[in-house]
């Protein structure tokens, strides 16, 4: 391999407006490159100034970053601090105990307001009920919640003492969740009797006990059960407690457990990992102090703000951009149970008017499926309601495609609210490359520029720099504070995933592919690297053939794989889903021609689907995210032998799996 081939032809540019580049943060790219100058020239001094600006250590560090045993580095090492102090206490010493932390709207619409007194509070109670069960700092803790208070309050209940949490989010199957608790060695698990979605009861607490019944999970002595429902579950004696009887008799005063920079805040199995898990471990300090710079840079966070990020706690954005890095900068911020389809698809609309949100991070996924609601039904349509609290967006999850982003900025934003399209993993923690929102000029499909302190590049095979405009494979050549400091109990796994011998041992490996504007040195990201297509010797990234895809006034979604052939080597197979009504027979095949043309007249013959399969919707997990690697099996013709109880919709690999 040389380089990935781009076909992107993107020219529209939308510049930051005066006012915003007034206000923001970061206002100008002046201001953007000055950060950046000050990181490349000063690199430690860079870091030892924003986490003196930031955190709140009860010992100082000695050592602002540690390079002696690459790539397992380590920041503010010597310092201590509390993350959950960090993100209450601090607050409330700041004059913000009364103001709302969290405002929880249920999945029927019923809605709470926690204040940071409050939030100080529950979590205090929990852990002092944690500590009466006998869990110690490095203790681990699974955490198998519903969206809630009761989630957010039990992670930082976890942080407050000292214990490592892991959480895992409720859509995933007793083996799996046996998998994490076996994996982490940990001694309690937070869940709850039910969880409620789309107005269906979904049991948690069965599950949890089916995982520990599978063996393997000895070390779990105590199992806590949030009563969302008050449906009947089995309660084991000595073992199971209602975290209100546990919390309810506690203290609301619970001191917190300093730790050193680098303990282990959490670990974060990630999603869709096949063999045995892969639990991605971040430190305190650098984790907090990127997600509050980013809370602070990316999102431009104002005292009066009401932020909402509709992810789930169960992944790294809830973990990051609800659980800790919202609480860090004092913001309010909603917490969602539901789906954003029910009752109705104008759920996201109706609670930005209704909560007055000013800042909205949203998956694209949910975007174009909201695309596709709104062309049904005009009443759902974002255009239907008063958004005009909103100042900015952001899209996290995937690349968004053109013409999502453009449907997002006309409707959703009224063509005023700069888009930020934010790159980054579980590994980093938080944002890598984005736009700022008064800074930088957008560009729809564009995540733009790295933000400052992230060395980001584009090499080839054995890590050599690329030009601008070649596509390759995406890394990041120093390290940074929020990054995954190993893969939890295997070391040598981590270091082979992400810092290979093959680019040198010493440079992050994104596993994206990702090509950069020949002007304006914008990032563009590719694909996964595991999804590049290779068809006649071309290699070409599969998100730049799904975005020509839904640029058609008919398409709402694709998704694109390739499968073997015997004539090009690669054959591109299209997964795609309409707005209107499913085509079968002689007018889908029409319709997959005139798509297959579309995208040879958009990006080139060599681009063209072999073949078009299309679904009333595509195979997600609960959070959205669309399975690939189930996608590519269907693609081949084989059956699906891989566990598929984290799907959303498990009838839809049925549907795909049959040719038009």
């Amino acid at each position: 391999m040389s380089s990935i081939e781009s076909v992107s032809h993107e020219t529209r540019v939308f510049e930051p407006s005066a006012d915003w580049q007034r206000s923001a943060a970061i206002g100008g790219m002046d201001a953007y490159n000055a950060l950046c100058k000050e990181a490349e020239t000063d690199f430690e001094g860079f870091w030892a100034r924003l986490a003196k600006e930031n955190l709140q250590f009860a010992k100082d560090y000695d050592k602002v970053l540690d390079e002696s045993n690459p790539p397992f580095y380590k920041w503010f090492t010597g310092g201590e601090l509390n993350v959950s102090a960090n993100c209450l206490d601090k607050n409330i010493a700041a004059g913000l105990g009364d103001k709302v932390a969290l405002i929880f709207e249920a999945d029927g619409g019923e809605v709470t307001k926690v204040t940071y007194s409050e939030l100080l509070s529950k979590v205090s109670k929990i852990a002092n009920g944690l500590k009466g069960l006998g869990v110690k700092k490095g203790d681990r803790v699974v955490i198998y919640m519903p969206m809630s208070v009761e989630g957010v309050a039990a992670m930082q209940a976890c942080a407050r003492i000292g214990a490592t949490h892991s959480v895992v989010f409720g859509g995933f199957s007793a083996k799996a969740l046996q998998d994490r608790i076996q994996d982490t060695g940990a001694v309690a698990v937070f869940t709850a009797d039910q969880q409620v979605r789309g107005g269906k009861q979904l049991p948690l607490k069965s599950i949890v006990d089916e995982a520990l019944s599978l063996g393997g999970c000895e070390a779990v002595k105590n199992v806590i059960v949030y009563k969302r429902t008050g449906a009947d579950v089995a309660m084991q004696a000595g073992r199971d407690v209602y975290m209100h009887a546990l919390a309810d008799k506690q203290s609301d005063v619970c001191a917190p457990e300093m730790v050193d920079s680098e303990h282990p805040l959490f670990i974060l199995y990630t999603s869709g990992s096949t063999g045995k898990p892969k639990g991605v471990q971040h430190s305190s300090a650098g984790y907090l102090l990127w997600a509050m710079l980013t809370m602070k840079w990316t999102f431009d966070i104002k005292p009066n703000d009401v932020f909402w990020c509709t992810a789930d706690i169960g992944w790294i954005t809830g973990h990051t951009y609800i659980t800790y890095g919202p609480l860090a900068v004092g913001a309010t911020q909603i917490v969602f149970e539901g789906v954003p389809t029910y009752p109705n698809a104008g759920r996201f609309w109706e609670m930005i008017q209704r909560h007055s949100a000013t800042i909205f991070y949203t998956a694209p996924t949910a975007i174009r499926s909201l695309i596709k609601a709104c062309e049904s039904d005009q009443k759902v349509h974002p255009t239907s309601y008063d958004l005009s609290s909103l100042r900015l967006m952001g899209s996290v999850g995937e690349p968004i495609n053109p013409e999502a982003w453009m449907w997002y900025h006309k409707n959703v934003g009224g063509e005023k609210c700069p888009i930020v399209d934010t790159f980054w993993q579980t590994e980093t923690g938080g944002h890598m490359i984005t736009p700022l929102p008064g800074a930088t000029p957008l560009v729809p499909g564009s995540c733009t520029l790295p933000l400052p302190g992230i060395m980001a590049a584009v090499v080839d095979e054995v890590g050599g720099d690329l030009p601008n405009g070649q596509g390759g494979i995406l890394v990041v050549k120093r390290p940074w504070p929020s990054m995954i400091r190993t893969i939890w109990g295997d070391a040598d796994r981590f270091k082979k995933s992400y810092f290979p011998e093959e680019l040198g041992g010493n440079l992050y490996l994104a596993g994206d592919g990702a090509v950069r504007d020949k002007v304006s040195g914008n990032f563009t990201i590719m694909g996964r690297i595991d999804d590049v297509l290779n068809v006649s010797g071309h290699r070409m990234g599969t998100m730049e053939i799904e975005s020509s895809l839904v640029a058609n006034e008919l398409v709402a979604e694709a998704a694109v794989v390739g499968r073997p052939d015997d004539l090009t080597g690669e054959a591109i197979v299209a997964f795609v889903v309409l707005k209107g009504d499913r085509p079968t027979g002689e007018a889908g095949q029409k319709l997959a021609m005139d798509l297959r043309n579309w995208v040879g007249k958009d990006i080139g013959p060599i681009a063209k689907p072999k073949e078009i399969r299309f679904g009333d919707n595509l195979p997600k997990t609960r959070s959205g995210k669309i399975m690939r690697r189930l996608l590519r099996s269907l693609a081949k013709g084989e059956t699906i032998t891989q566990d598929t109880s984290t799907l959303e919709n498990p009838a839809i690999l049925d549907q795909l799996g049959k040719p038009i």
